[in-house]
């Protein structure tokens, strides 16, 4: 296990950071991570991050179907995370937990090291994100997201307590909805770029609402 650690100013953090590029995978301030590392020059980015600052910033492949193998092109925006939990499997493979800090707009992409992508980081449009105060009092529609969520979850076969969901605090509810539901790439990024928790939770109400009423209609294309 590794410490929490507060950053309370974007001059904390640093200009450089490796990146991990994942279609699918979004991660925001405050969420917390689960991964697995097992390709050799990800376990290279991991040593050298326990081995530094512990930070890692997650992104996506602005082209969702393009070979991982190569340097595909990111989206411009990802999410720095810290490691805070990690464990080594008897495989020799890495068990992370990262903890979101901030979101960073890609200024440039420098050359690999070890094998794996970094980039020149600037963190100075998302400083709020390191404030949960700046959350405090946004406005969501709960009502109406928690209505829409159950039929979604429904449509994609998926469970929750719904006690405890209504119970959960707002940002801790989008953050967490918006990190596991199974959206597209690119509405994920969509979600990432929303300025603020009541703008995302904006975006995500309409990311189910329209998943939900596009959904198949009983018969619909059904021959006989």
């Amino acid at each position: 296990m590794v410490g929490p650690r507060s950053y309370t100013s974007i001059d904390q953090l640093p200009e450089i950071l490796p990146i991990f590029p994942l279609p699918g995978v979004l991660l925001l301030p405050r969420g917390k991570l689960p991964l697995r590392i097992f390709e050799p020059r990800y376990l290279a980015m991991t040593d050298d991050a326990i081995a530094g600052d512990r930070l890692i910033g997650m992104i996506q492949p602005a082209d969702p179907a393009a070979s991982l193998a190569g340097a595909p092109p990111v989206y411009r925006t990802g999410c720095g995370g810290r490691i805070t939990a990690f464990s080594e499997t008897d495989e020799g493979h890495y068990m992370l937990t990262l903890s979101g800090v901030v979101r960073f707009d890609v200024r440039e992409e420098l050359p690999p090291r070890r094998g794996y992508r970094r980039v020149r980081a600037d963190w100075s449009p998302y400083a709020a994100d390191l404030s949960e105060a700046a959350e405090e009092g946004a406005s969501i529609d709960r009502d109406r997201l928690l209505t829409m969520l159950k039929s979604y979850f429904k449509l994609h076969g998926l469970s929750a307590d719904w006690d405890a969901v209504r119970h959960t605090p707002d940002e801790r509810l989008v953050t967490s909805l918006a990190m596991i539901c199974p959206f597209e790439p690119s509405e994920k990024q969509a979600l990432l770029e929303a300025p603020t928790l009541a703008e995302r939770s904006q975006v995500m109400t309409a990311i189910i609402e329209m998943a939900v009423l596009d959904r198949p209609k009983d018969g619909d294309g059904a021959r006989h």
